[in-house]
């Protein structure tokens, strides 16, 4: 991959990675920061659809298309690696084992996509929100443990919208889970102090 993958570069906290309908040309490896991706219908409504974080790529679920399904947005200062996916393809018809790694690829963004429409449709606001951090703790981690400490890098309005709840939902869930002693919370920098809580709100679906 090195051969074709071009050399990393910084995007700024609220510059666009790629926006929705341009033309597709490249995947994304988000080496340090996070991003959002989002959709936005002919009413002008927005949905946010994914949250990125290092190690994670961006724009597979473009790759039967010629453009961009849906806008990327640097959530902070974030650095990022180009991999353009003409050459890409290249590459995987010379190497199958490249081939079957991004086949797991897409196979995990096709899986992460079926959770949240899980989340969406049963889980109640103290389930969806418990499922998050949760997501986070583990996609966060290093070495394969979880984090308990982290920055939550969606505010709560981007929480709302992504969850399907109203920001002061978001707000009273994040009170009580604090009240309860499920986390501590300052800011955006959470530590998940009762994790089992948290597993089991996660999940209720009323």
């Amino acid at each position: 991959l090195s051969s074709i993958i071009s050399k990393h570069q910084m995007v700024s906290r609220g510059e666009y990675l790629f926006q929705e309908h341009r033309p597709f040309k490249s995947l994304f490896a988000i080496r340090s920061g996070s991003f959002k991706t989002y959709s936005e219908n002919a009413n002008g409504e927005v949905q946010i659809i994914g949250i990125y974080l290092p190690g994670d790529i961006i724009g597979l679920d473009s790759t039967n298309t010629n453009t961009y399904k849906s806008s990327a947005k640097a959530l902070e200062a974030s650095s990022i690696c180009s991999i353009p996916f003409n050459e890409l393809e290249l590459l995987a018809a010379k190497k199958p084992q490249l081939q079957h790694y991004f086949f797991a690829l897409m196979s995990e963004e096709i899986k992460r996509s079926q959770v949240i429409s899980f989340l969406l449709s049963k889980k109640s606001s103290e389930g969806r929100i418990a499922s998050l951090l949760l997501d986070l703790s583990e996609r966060l981690g290093l070495n394969g443990s979880p984090a308990e400490y982290f920055r939550i890098p969606i505010s709560r309005i981007d929480i709302g919208n992504y969850l399907g709840l109203a920001v002061e939902t978001v707000s009273r869930v994040f009170t009580r889970f604090q009240n309860n002693g499920l986390i501590e919370l300052n800011g955006r920098e959470v530590v998940l102090i009762d994790r089992h809580a948290l597993t089991e709100t996660a999940k209720h679906n009323v």
